[in-house]
């Protein structure tokens, strides 16, 4: 019995130096090639800080599970400094060997934290060292993910020249095992002032676990501006129209995340204005330089409404809504124009003479289609510039779930039974409240780019369907309620799309105020702009609890869905042929027998 406990103690000392010893060989050393097995060991995320030495070769293989992709961040990486990047490196292969297709390179020296992404069964990523015997240390973190399993406004496009963003779920904890990208893109001629007005994430020396990493382009390549982490404040100015945010959270230790405010600030040209048209205001920059050089201080220009103030840095700048410090809006044709004027205000030394211009800006924006126009022009004694743009409205489209239209439908696609009732709106986003929207023409299609066949609800203002109801105007709003169908031989996907008028309300002469026009005649009077809104796809609810999924059907399967019920159909009617005939092949052979009988019962004998 005492033998039998010595030798117990002994195998379990000898498994504890075993698994110490590859524990050691993952670390480092010279023999430091291992395998992490996420997949076998079950882990789903796994952090390692490898502690390396010279001349060292070292490959770790992932295998991830099934229906899962993993994803490798290195980031932190410290290698020697004077190291040369073919002599030391870090290699990330698609696959499980180096022989596999490389995904990146990482050196010494970069301007980016690098991440790798891979949905093959495995990943690959190699260590080597120069023959320089001075510590290494690489901190590295992976985990498998899901792209289906997406976490709510985790990154995305801005476009606007100012907006804000915040992490996920801000201002409660960020989520795990989060990586999020944002990309901010401004016009050109601009750069991006970007303001983290709070940052809270994990604090640690070198950002390892969660941070964020801001780029001064377009990409995650594009030149890392910092990688930030903890708690404060921080402030980046872009070099150029675009910047991109990273957000990269680890499966410990959740905090509110952070809250961002960007603004675009206008590259300065000497003798150079500008102005851009939104859906909302106007806005103007004048050059600084500009203003000086014909002896101008900018805090003495002043709008038709001298209360409205211009924003100033290295430029001026007007943001005039559309609506507001004196614009005057005027229909002309196909448009309205609404125009401002930036004057200069100081009072001359003398009433009979002056040396000084006279600075006239006259600002114009014509809402139309993704166009633009300017135009200059200069007289002798006066600088007068007209800044004419073209601009947009934003309008949008959407379902909802009955004729009150308060609760917009967000599902995509939208399942319904034949012969719903669907209520749709197209709305507009302005700033302008003296504007109305007009149906003009909506149709329905079974694909997104309207190929044949298409099928037109509404036309010029007219309902073409029978279910197709159009609701009178109502301001920013376009409305119509019709019944849901689906297009023979097709798949059960129905796209809309609507092609909207936007007219000034005061205007009584203007073709939103026609109404249905049943013949082709010439207009009379102006509309704003020809705008088209899509919705889709719109789907039947049978497909749908068919496929078990609320996702969209594979065409081969949403096919087979719709030719069974026939198929069953004709075996039925087959069978019920076949039964038929074998029951009069039946009847007929029955009664041949009994008249054979019938005839052998009565014939008469013959007498000899």
């Amino acid at each position: 019995m005492v033998v039998t406990g010595r030798l117990f103690l002994w195998a379990l000392l000898v498994a504890s130096c075993w698994a110490d010893l590859n524990y050691t060989e993952a670390e480092g050393g010279s023999s430091c090639r291992a395998s992490l097995g996420g997949a076998s060991l079950g882990e789903t995320h796994r952090a390692l800080i490898l502690q390396l030495d010279g001349s060292e070769n070292c490959t770790w293989t992932i295998e991830r599970p099934e229906n899962r992709s993993v994803r490798l961040i290195l980031s932190h990486v410290q290698l020697n400094p004077d190291a040369s990047c073919k002599s030391e490196n870090i290699q990330v292969f698609d696959g499980s060997s180096t022989s596999a297709p490389r995904l990146g390179k990482v050196c010494s020296r970069n301007d980016f934290v690098p991440v790798f992404e891979s949905s093959s069964s495995s990943l690959t990523f190699q260590v080597v060292t120069d023959w320089v015997q001075i510590p290494r240390t690489i901190f590295i973190f992976y985990y498998f993910f899901s792209s289906e399993a997406s976490i709510p406004d985790c990154g995305g496009y801005l476009d606007a020249l100012e907006g804000s963003f915040t992490s996920p779920n801000y201002p409660k904890p960020h989520p795990e095992l989060a990586y999020c990208v944002w990309h901010i893109q401004v016009e050109k001629d601009y750069r991006i002032k970007l303001n983290f007005k709070e940052i809270f994430l994990e604090m640690d020396e070198h950002c390892r676990f969660d941070f964020i990493a801001v780029y001064d382009g377009s990409s995650t390549t594009s030149g890392l501006m910092g990688q930030i982490c903890g708690r404060g404040t921080h402030t980046f100015e872009s070099s150029s129209d675009s910047l991109t945010v990273v957000l990269s959270t680890d499966y410990a230790n959740s905090y509110r995340g952070f809250s961002a405010s960007y603004t675009s600030v206008y590259t300065e040209n000497v003798n150079t204005t500008s102005l851009t048209c939104s859906s909302d205001k106007m806005r103007v920059i004048i050059s600084r330089s500009y203003l000086e050089s014909l002896r101008y201080n900018e805090n003495d220009l002043q709008l038709n409404d001298p209360t409205c103030r211009p924003k100033v840095s290295n430029v001026v700048e007007f943001a005039i809504p559309l609506d507001g410090c004196g614009t005057v809006k005027k229909a002309e044709d196909h448009s309205i124009i609404y125009t401002n004027v930036i004057t200069f205000t100081t009072s001359s030394t003398s009433a009979v003479i002056t040396r000084q211009k006279h600075l006239q800006i006259v600002v114009k924006c014509e809402m139309e289609y993704n166009s633009t126009v300017e135009l200059m022009y200069m007289t002798e004694d006066d600088v007068i510039q007209n800044q004419n743009a073209l601009g947009r409205y934003n309008t949008s489209m959407a379902l909802f779930e009955s004729n009150s239209f308060q609760d917009p439908i967000h599902e995509s696609p939208y399942y319904v039974d034949l012969n719903q009732t669907l209520f749709v709106q197209v709305s507009l986003h302005s700033s302008d409240q003296d504007l109305v929207v007009f149906l003009d023409t909506c149709r329905a299609s079974p694909t997104s780019d309207f190929a044949s066949p298409t099928y037109d609800l509404i036309k010029s203002g007219c309902s073409r369907d029978e279910t197709c109801m159009i609701y009178p105007l109502f301001g920013r709003y376009g409305r119509f309620q019709f019944n849901a169908f689906k297009f023979l031989r097709s798949l059960n996907s129905v796209y809309l799309r609507c092609k909207v008028l936007v007219c000034d309300s005061n205007d009584m002469e203007s073709r939103c105020n026609q109404g249905c026009v049943s013949r082709r005649k010439r207009d009379v009077s102006s509309y704003k702009w020809k705008a088209d809104s899509i919705i889709g796809p719109i789907r039947l609810k049978r497909d749908h609890s068919a496929s078990g999924k609320s996702g969209l059907l594979p065409q081969t399967h949403a096919e087979g869905s719709q030719d069974q019920r026939p198929f069953d159909s004709l075996h039925l009617f087959s069978f019920l042929v076949l039964a038929l005939n074998v029951v009069i092949v039946a009847s007929v052979t029955a009664r041949h027998f009994v008249h054979k009988r019938t005839d052998y019962r009565y014939q008469r004998l013959q007498n000899h």
